[in-house]
């Protein structure tokens, strides 16, 4: 386990308050250099609680589409994840054409459920967040 991976599992100890002190600049510091789980976990709490639709630019710096955007340029094992999101980010605006390449882009990387969400290729699925964007549908029997 190197330094940055430590430093990592003291700041999500921290954000599951198992033991004390502040996360974020921990997140920052690790970003920065290029930490690839926590530019993830950034851009998750970055996009939280806002509106789905305040993703950023993939151009501006610090912006959780821009975090995102970089992991999957980066590559490594956190590549398609940051794929994933991103494409449920894209699909959370409204945006099928953003949706539908960066699930192809995840695919490419070897994320087998983003292959398969794909092939069915939908237009409405069963999550809140599809429902509040008049994207919904009902959960089928298979899924529950």
């Amino acid at each position: 386990m190197t330094r940055e991976d430590r430093l990592f599992e003291r700041a999500r100890a921290i954000m599951e308050r198992r033991t004390n002190g502040f996360y974020m600049p921990i997140l920052d510091h690790l970003a920065r250099r290029g930490h690839a789980h926590a530019m993830l976990e950034l851009a998750g709490l970055f996009s939280r609680g806002n509106d789905p639709a305040n993703l950023g630019m993939m151009s501006r710096a610090g912006t959780p589409a821009w975090f995102y955007r970089r992991v999957w340029v980066r590559g490594g094992p956190y590549a398609s994840l940051a794929a994933q999101n991103l494409a449920m980010s894209r699909f959370n605006i409204g945006d099928l054409h953003g949706y539908r390449l960066w699930l192809r882009r995840a695919q490419m990387l070897g994320d087998n459920d983003a292959g398969l969400e794909l092939d069915r290729f939908e237009t409405r699925l069963p999550f809140g967040d599809a429902k509040a964007i008049g994207r919904g549908r009902p959960w089928r029997r298979s899924e529950r």
